[in-house]
């Protein structure tokens, strides 16, 4: 598997960020081919498409001016995670942990980070949509099959760092169920799914970076996924199929020392 950064200049809003990336890949001399993988940052995306709000302009409610002396977080950027988030579960100071379109977030996924001063980044309001439409764009203009996936970061669970989530795409399916497939001695997997956009995804951020390197996409080549003409949305579970949330709906059982 070959992964190659695209460097790109800074991307501003309103712009289309699809000819960006072909001018960019022009002047690095990257011909995309069949079966290419475009993990493209959601930050870049969303800049692009507008979501770049400035705190100035944002009139808190009481609700957010409450959770933000709870969370010691800036009123503005909390009226923003109440807008966002589909729910509000908790937090420690300076992030909020939300339910963002179906997903667990840090405050929303909105962003302070590769914004401007005083401004903050929204997730793209459709991820798959977005990536269906960057995804025709490029096929067009190179006329090869690709697949686009939207990503972004995420820590995890009592873990240092982050590591890549997808949050749309299009072109391959995002999750292969391997049930059925046998481990190294014989026996069958009963419950495995691999999230391959996911994985794709913490594969690009390695090159992207999560500061000054420009490097809003990565074209990946000759990964082991499963190629589709169309898209597929990344499957949700419930709270009761999860690992963690059904953990936390328990007492806690404390082993002996």
């Amino acid at each position: 598997m070959q992964l190659f950064g695209i460097k790109t200049p800074l991307i501003k809003p309103g712009e289309d960020i699809t000819k960006i990336l072909i001018a960019s890949m022009k002047e690095l001399n990257i011909t995309p081919q069949d079966k290419d993988i475009f993990v493209l940052a959601e930050s870049a995306v969303a800049t692009a498409e507008g979501r770049v709000v400035r705190l100035d302009y944002v009139t808190p409610s009481e609700k957010a001016v409450e959770l933000s002396k709870l969370y010691e977080n800036d009123p503005r950027k909390m009226e923003l995670i109440i807008r966002e988030s589909d729910e509000i579960l908790g937090g420690i100071p300076g992030v909020v942990v939300t339910i963002t379109k179906g997903v667990l977030s840090p405050s929303a996924g909105i962003d302070n980070s590769n914004a401007p001063e005083g401004f903050v980044v929204l997730l793209p309001a459709d991820p798959k949509k977005s990536a269906i439409e960057i995804r025709e764009k490029l096929m067009k203009e190179f006329k090869c099959k690709i697949a686009v996936i939207i990503g972004d970061s995420r820590t995890q669970p009592l873990r240092l760092g982050c590591v890549g989530i997808a949050l749309g795409c299009a072109g391959i399916t995002p999750v292969e169920d391997v049930r059925g497939q046998k481990d190294l001695f014989g026996k069958p997997l009963l419950i495995t799914r691999r999230a391959t956009a996911d994985n794709l995804v913490s594969a690009a951020q390695i090159i992207m970076g999560e500061a000054d390197e420009s490097t809003p996409a990565v074209l990946i080549r000759d990964a082991p996924a499963r190629f589709i003409d169309g898209s597929e949305d990344i499957q949700i579970i419930s709270r009761e199929e999860c690992l963690y949330f059904g953990c936390f709906r328990k007492h806690p059982i404390m082993p002996e020392k």
